[in-house]
């Protein structure tokens, strides 16, 4: 009978997609490579081998490079191509690391310390998370945290009163905060390490008041991370709102679908 083969069915039905479509789909599969560091000199190739590489027409590759100059992951120039803007670096969300822990290797981590004090009266629903009992006060840090001396994160930490005047109390205060993971020096002030902490990430748009310290118009789209670190006794330490920039950080983890298996 004259049907179409199934082969010619999938390549027709792949080809008749809208090249809105199709350039979305190439977008997707060049951010990956981007973020996964497969143009280690920062520069893509043509147009002609990235549509072979792919399997797309030409056009999709033109509009999927179109869509990631549009998210700030690219420039295109005549007569210099498609380069990358800047390198972004990954952050594990399968450990319980500090920023400088996690970005060891690419570059320095410098902190700006732009509060820290009691607060006498915590929001709520702080005190709730950290468990803390009625009239119990806080201490508040807030931190604009820098790769290279470019913006990159601003972290508000509430932490419970015991453990935040332990850290008041310490000689050289604001260089180790310049300088140090606030992880670490709560394990130093508790006597004992930090055990695990419950994540949460959002996609929002910047505030005017937190899109001026990052460097990046109000209303760019940023992570925000909801996190609460336990000490290894179970406790409730850390209660920390974080936002990141999402053109310079990629929030990564390796999840496994059974238990993960001895030493992994």
């Amino acid at each position: 009978m004259g049907g179409t083969s199934p082969r010619e069915q999938s390549s027709g039905w792949v080809s008749s997609r809208p090249r809105a479509e199709r350039a979305r789909q190439a977008a997707d599969v060049l951010r990956q490579q981007i973020t996964g560091g497969a143009f280690p000199g920062g520069t893509l190739p043509d147009e002609r081998e990235l549509g072979e590489r792919l399997g797309a027409s030409r056009n999709a590759v033109r509009e999927a490079l179109a869509l990631l100059r549009a998210e700030g992951l690219i420039t295109r120039r005549r007569g210099v191509g498609t380069t990358v803007v800047a390198a972004k670096h990954g952050h594990g969300l399968d450990r319980l690391a500090g920023l400088a822990e996690a970005l060891t290797g690419h570059g320095t981590v410098t902190n700006e310390v732009r509060e820290i004090g009691r607060v006498p009266v915590p929001p709520p629903a702080v005190a709730a998370r950290l468990g803390l009992a009625p009239g119990a006060g806080a201490v508040r840090v807030e931190r604009l945290r820098r790769l290279e001396d470019e913006p990159l994160s601003l972290d508000t930490t509430y932490l419970p009163g015991d453990i935040g005047e332990g850290l008041l109390r310490r000689p050289g205060l604001g260089r180790e905060l310049a300088e140090r993971d606030l992880f670490g020096l709560i394990e130093e002030v508790a006597g004992q390490p930090l055990g695990r902490a419950e994540v949460q990430v959002h996609a929002v748009a910047a505030a005017p008041a937190t899109a001026a310290p990052l460097g990046v118009p109000a209303g760019s789209a940023i992570f925000a991370i909801d996190r609460l670190a336990h000490l290894a006794d179970g406790r409730p330490v850390d209660s920390e709102a974080v936002h990141i920039r999402a053109d310079r950080l990629t929030l990564r983890a390796t999840l496994w679908r059974s238990p993960a298996p001895p030493g992994a």
